[in-house]
C-alpha cells in the first residue's frame, strides 16, 4: 500500500546548446546505429514533483560538468569560461562571472572560494565571484579542483596531486603517480574523508596527508587488463558514494567496490561494466551500467539487490538517492524517479528534449523538502563522430 505522496521540488538549470546531439551526428554507441531504448510505458505519478524554477548558463561544449552544493547554494561553470552561483532556493543568482577563456574542469567551491581549471591548465579562484588569482598547472585537468580547509587541491591528467593556498596561490606541496599512458577526459576523484585526501589514481584510491602530500594508504579497485591501452583504461570515475569512513567509488568499465577510508582497506569489488559514478546510503548502493541498466548492490558486501532494464540502451547519467527514490537522468531529457526497493517508476519528468549531463544532486536541508537539480548538455565530438572521453 502506498503512502501519502510526497512532493519533491524539482530545480532544473537549462544550459544554452549550440547544438542537439541529434544534429551533432555523434554516436553514444561507437560505429553502430544507438539500439532503440527500452519503451517506456504511461507515467502513473507515485511521487508528486513540482518545477520550481529555471535557470540559464552558457554551453558545455565537452566540459566535465560538475554542480557544487555548499548549504542552499548551486556553483557551476559554463565551457566558456561563465561561473555561476546560484540560490538553490529561489533560482536566483548570488553571483556570476565571465572569465573570458575556455575551461576544462570545474567548480569546486567551500561556499566562499571556487576553483575552475581553463583550458590552457590554468588554475583560476575566486573569491565571492572576483577572480583573486591563477596558476599555471604542469597539464590539463578534468577534475573539479577541491576547496577544503583554506586550500585548493587539483588532481591533473598527469596523475598528479597538487595544493595551494586558497588566498594567495601559494603552491604548498605536489606529488605524482604512474600509471597507463591514456587518460580519461573524465571528472575523477577528489575528496576529503575526514583529515585525508582521496584521489582516485589508476584504479586506486589514494589517501594523502592534505598537509604534506604523504601518501597514507592505497585501495585498488581495478587493474589494468587487456592488449590495447582503451581496455587497460580503469581511471576512478566521480560520484562516488560515502558513508562515514565506508567509501565506495566506480572504476571505468571495470569494477565497482567500497573501501574503509579510515585505514585504505577494500572491503569488496564487483565486476561492473558503467562509467558513471555511485549514489547510496548505509544499506545500498546505485549505479547505471553503460547499456542503461540500473543496478542496486547491498553495501555491505557488493551481492546484487536488483537490476533493472526498464531504461536499457538510454544514456544515463549517475544516480541521486533521495529518500524512496533513485533519480537518473537522460539522453532524452528525461528525469526518472524510480523505488529504491525494487526500481519500479515513482514518477518521469519531462524536460526540453535534450539530454541530462550532470548526475541530479540534493540541494535542502530536509528529504521532504530536497530539491532535485538536472543540468542540460550536449557531447562534443571529433570530425569523425567520435565521442571524446
Amino acid at each position: 500500500m502506498i503512502a501519502a505522496r510526497r512532493n519533491f521540488r524539482v530545480l532544473t538549470l537549462t544550459l544554452s546548446l549550440a547544438a542537439l546531439l541529434g544534429a551533432s551526428g555523434c554516436s553514444l554507441w561507437g560505429g553502430s546505429p544507438k539500439p532503440k531504448p527500452a519503451e517506456l510505458g504511461p507515467n502513473v505519478p507515485v511521487l508528486g514533483v513540482r518545477q520550481a524554477w529555471t535557470a540559464k548558463i552558457g554551453a558545455m561544449d565537452g566540459l566535465a560538468l560538475d554542480v557544487h552544493v555548499n548549504a542552499n547554494t548551486l556553483t557551476l561553470a559554463a565551457a566558456n569560461g561563465e561561473v555561476a552561483a546560484i540560490d538553490a532556493r529561489t533560482g536566483g543568482d548570488v553571483w556570476r562571472t565571465q572569465l573570458n577563456l575556455p575551461l576544462a574542469a570545474g567548480v569546486g567551491s567551500d561556499g566562499r572560494w571556487a576553483a575552475v581549471v581553463s583550458q590552457g591548465a590554468q588554475l583560476i579562484v575566486l573569491d565571492g565571484g572576483r577572480e583573486i588569482w591563477r596558476k599555471p598547472l604542469t597539464a590539463q585537468a578534468y577534475t573539479a579542483p577541491l576547496v577544503a580547509g583554506n586550500r585548493v587541491f587539483v588532481l591533473a591528467a598527469d596523475r598528479s596531486v597538487s595544493a595551494y593556498d586558497a588566498a594567495t596561490g601559494y603552491r604548498l606541496w605536489g606529488q605524482q603517480r604512474p600509471g597507463e599512458p591514456l587518460i580519461l577526459r573524465q571528472a575523477g576523484v577528489l575528496m576529503a574523508v575526514g583529515d585525508t585526501l582521496v584521489a582516485g589514481l589508476s584504479g586506486r584510491l589514494v589517501g594523502f596527508n592534505p598537509d604534506n602530500g604523504v601518501v597514507r594508504w592505497e585501495a585498488p579497485l581495478a587493474s589494468p587488463r587487456g592488449t590495447n591501452d582503451v581496455e587497460r583504461l580503469v581511471e576512478i570515475v566521480g560520484h562516488t558514494s560515502r558513508v562515514g569512513d565506508n567509501l565506495c567509488a566506480r572504476a571505468f568499465q571495470a569494477t565497482v567496490g567500497c573501501i574503509d577510508a579510515a585505514r585504505g582497506a577494500v572491503l569488496w569489488t564487483q565486476p561492473a561494466g558503467g562509467s558513471e559514478g555511485l549514489d547510496g546510503d548505509a544499506e545500498m548502493l546505485f549505479g547505471t551500467e553503460s547499456n542503461g541498466t540500473v543496478v542496486a548492490w547491498q553495501r555491505a558486501d557488493g551481492k546484487r539487490a536488483w537490476t533493472s532494464e526498464r531504461l536499457q540502451f538510454r544514456k544515463l547519467t549517475a544516480p541521486l538517492l533521495l529518500g524512496r527514490s533513485v533519480v537518473i537522468g537522460d539522453d532524452a531529457g528525461l528525469v526518472h524517479l524510480l523505488s529504491r526497493a525494487d526500481a519500479a517508476p515513482l514518477n518521469r519528468l519531462a524536460t526540453d528534449g535534450s539530454g541530462i549531463a550532470a548526475a541530479p544532486v540534493a540541494a535542502s536541508d530536509t528529504p521532504a523538502s530536497a530539491a532535485l537539480f538536472a543540468a542540460k548538455f550536449r557531447l562534443a565530438c571529433d570530425k569523425s563522430n567520435n565521442v571524446t572521453l
